[in-house]
């Protein structure tokens, strides 16, 4: 089966520059190298860029494939002084790696050794979620939060042990190399010490508090400030209060987001509020002057003669704030026309006498009327 084009592999033209070629191969080794790609196909795919760069990188061997194509490494080479039968067993692919991304090839991070981030990883993460009233998450409270931790252990400081010695395994370099069975051959890699977890050193006692870990796991209560205006997923983060790293690292963070309980009265919107006013047929028809709640008191809401059910008015400023700025949001009452499901006589005459008022010319009549067989 034929080959594809070298230059079309890696996705670059044929006056690419040195650098072009190598920043191709650098991002697609990266998307298809065995260890970090399970999909079918992901194999023979980094087979075929690593064969390509493996010719592309190299000036005598592109000028030859400009000159001849794929025949340059066939039967023998189809130019003056072939190659002899190049093919992907000849490629050091460990060799191009490690040039491209530094010692101790891993994903995790290029141009830094695994077993380097590993000995200072930072200490795990904790999340939480909090529950809050309506009126905590509206002006802030502080809470007190109860968790168990990794921490240092007080007793061997996080060492692990005592009378410290050289580690047998690694000679104290905190990693050691591993060989892998590849597509390529054998590939070398860099790993962190299992026996001395890329500290370099081991201890003739180790801890009995912390069984040589150098953490121990203790409950810890926090006081925390809870800004005004958190609402439902609001994440607030404590940073350095979490896990200790078992390698010496920095502590992990807390994170803490919020559940807030409906309020029976306001609904809330974001950072806005809407309040639903009963009001009275007459009091809508007539108008009045209405006292309603807020979020800080009450005030005098002035309803105009003839204001129709749903109406909604802005109370400007008097919603919730925004978390740790002066923005507010606002308020809105939205008036809600109580029908009664019982009158006395008196009363109904006094319906009967107001369901004599013409309203057939107004708006909302007369579009309803042209819809009307």
């Amino acid at each position: 089966m034929d080959k594809k084009d070298y230059y079309e592999v890696l996705g670059v033209s044929k006056t690419a520059t040195d650098e072009e070629i190598k920043r191709a191969f650098r991002r697609l080794a990266k998307q298809y190298h065995p260890d970090v790609n399970k999909e079918p196909g992901a194999a023979e795919k980094f087979k075929e860029i690593g064969e390509a760069y493996a010719v592309l990188s190299d000036p005598t061997k592109r000028q030859q494939y400009d000159q001849f194509g794929h025949a340059a490494f066939q039967n023998g080479g189809a130019g003056a002084g072939g190659f002899g039968g190049f093919d992907a067993s000849d490629i050091n692919l460990d060799d191009i790696l490690n040039d491209l991304f530094g010692g101790g090839f891993g994903f995790g991070g290029f141009g830094r050794s695994r077993s380097t981030r590993d000995a200072h990883s930072r200490g795990q993460d904790e999340r939480i979620l909090l529950n809050l009233t309506f009126e905590e998450a509206v002006f802030g409270c502080e809470k007190d939060i109860k968790l168990d931790l990794d921490t240092v252990c007080p007793k061997c400081h996080g060492e692990g042990g005592f009378n410290e010695k050289t580690c047998r395994t690694c000679g104290g370099a905190g990693r050691v190399l591993e060989q892998q069975q590849t597509i390529f051959g054998y590939m070398q890699t860099q790993k962190i010490c299992p026996d001395c977890r890329g500290k370099g050193k081991t201890f003739e006692n180790p801890c009995d508090e912390c069984r040589g870990k150098g953490i121990v796991s203790k409950t810890k209560t926090f006081t925390v400030t809870i800004p005004e205006g958190v609402d439902d997923g609001y994440q607030l983060r404590l940073s350095g209060k979490g896990n200790a790293s078992k390698n010496g690292g920095t502590n992990g963070d807390i994170y803490i987001e919020f559940k807030i309980k409906d309020h029976p009265l306001f609904e809330r919107d974001g950072q806005d509020i809407y309040l639903k006013v009963p009001t009275t047929i007459v009091e809508a028809t007539l108008g009045c002057k209405k006292e309603i709640p807020t979020l800080t008191g009450n005030v005098i809401l002035e309803i105009k003669p003839g204001t129709q059910n749903g109406t909604k008015l802005k109370l400007k400023g008097k919603g919730i704030k925004t978390p740790n700025s002066l923005m507010k949001g606002n308020m809105y009452a939205i008036i809600e026309v109580i029908i009664p499901s019982k009158v006395d006589r008196k009363q109904k005459n006094l319906l009967e006498d107001l369901a004599k008022t013409d309203l057939t010319d107004s708006t909302e009549f007369k579009n309803f009327k042209k819809y009307l067989k």
